[in-house]
């Protein structure tokens, strides 16, 4: 099975706010749009990826990101962010109604495409599956099969909304990249440890990260 990713990407300039003590106002939007870019990179040099639709109202990230080859979806909604990805999801089957969909962070700058590839091949067993993020309390991947509703619950604690709702948790061993996302400067520091794309690491020389 292939899957569509849907990838929800805010504001540049409204991005990353938790990274204030690592990176200035100057520098966090160059930041989310580099670690954007290495994610969307990664995703689609995935097997088990057919494409993926990002979801923003960013000018230059859209223009940026669809460089890649991403299919930039705008945040109509503009309801946050479960509102953007239900959009995005529908946008997708509109012209595929069968796809099987998954919403991918796009915070994952380590994101290595064999791992994703393990992740999504195990979600095919399940109608819904998800993966918890490395600090066990959030969500990097919400997954839907074909026919199936995403139904996303991403915010505080969206492990226990997703476990709720009654999507499969996934249990997985050396998938670290799918599930180290980044919101603060220590998050940042175990990214740079698993090996970052080089977008990311180019926007990150030179700031003193947490821990380096």
């Amino acid at each position: 099975m292939q899957w569509t990713l849907v990838i929800p990407l805010k504001p540049l300039a409204r991005a990353k706010s938790r990274l204030a003590d690592t990176a200035g106002d100057g520098l966090r939007p160059g930041l989310a749009l580099a670690f954007a870019q290495d994610t969307v990179a990664a995703a689609l040099a995935c097997p088990a990826v057919r494409d993926v639709a990002v979801v923003t109202d960013d000018a230059l990230a859209g223009r940026e990101l669809a460089a890649l080859g991403a299919r930039i979806v705008t945040d109509e909604p503009g309801g946050g962010l479960n509102a953007a990805l239900r959009h995005a999801a529908a946008v997708v089957r509109v012209s595929r109604p069968e796809s099987a969909v998954a919403a991918l962070n796009a915070d994952l700058p380590a994101l290595r495409p064999a791992e994703l590839a393990r992740v999504l091949d195990a979600a095919v067993e399940f109608p819904r599956a998800f993966l918890p993020d490395a600090a066990t309390i959030g969500t990097t991947l919400l997954t839907a099969r074909e026919g199936r509703e995403l139904r996303p619950a991403f915010g505080p604690d969206s492990r226990t909304r997703h476990c709720i709702s009654g999507a499969r948790e996934l249990t997985l061993d050396a998938v670290d990249s799918v599930r180290q996302d980044v919101d603060t400067g220590e998050d940042l520091r175990a990214a740079l440890a698993l090996g970052v794309g080089p977008r990311t690491a180019a926007a990150a020389a030179g700031l003193l990260i947490p821990g380096q």
